[in-house]
């Protein structure tokens, strides 16, 4: 098999990580690897929020994120198991993921509260 690459943390830029961040379900995606404490399988992504993804679904979002630097995917068997690099983007790039995180989760409460007042 391919090794699957994964940029060098020079080669990550702003406008990657804001592209793959920009769609719901990758940032879901990427938000739970991030709260996570250990590596997590595609498979564990399947069912986000009330949808239920098909597995090339998943597999293209996983690459989005890979591909942007986000994550890093290692096989182990017929399995990817993906953790993020925010350790590694922390040097490159401060702050910025974790204010990403934290404004994409208060869009997520004022669109719950609204919902729920509606």
């Amino acid at each position: 098999m391919r090794p699957l690459p994964h940029p060098k943390l020079d080669e990550i830029t702003v406008e990657g990580i804001l592209h793959a961040l920009s769609d719901p379900i990758r940032m879901e995606i990427f938000g739970r690897l991030a709260a996570s404490e250990c590596a997590k399988n595609c498979s564990a992504f399947a069912h986000l929020n009330a949808d239920i993804l098909p597995k090339s679904t998943l597999s293209q979002h996983f690459r989005i994120l890979r591909e942007a630097g986000l994550i890093r995917s290692e096989r182990k068997g017929v399995e990817l198991i993906n953790s993020t690099r925010c350790g590694e983007l922390k040097e490159r790039f401060g702050p910025m993921l974790e204010a990403i995180r934290n404004a994409y989760a208060r869009q997520r409460e004022v669109k719950g509260f609204l919902s729920q007042s509606g």
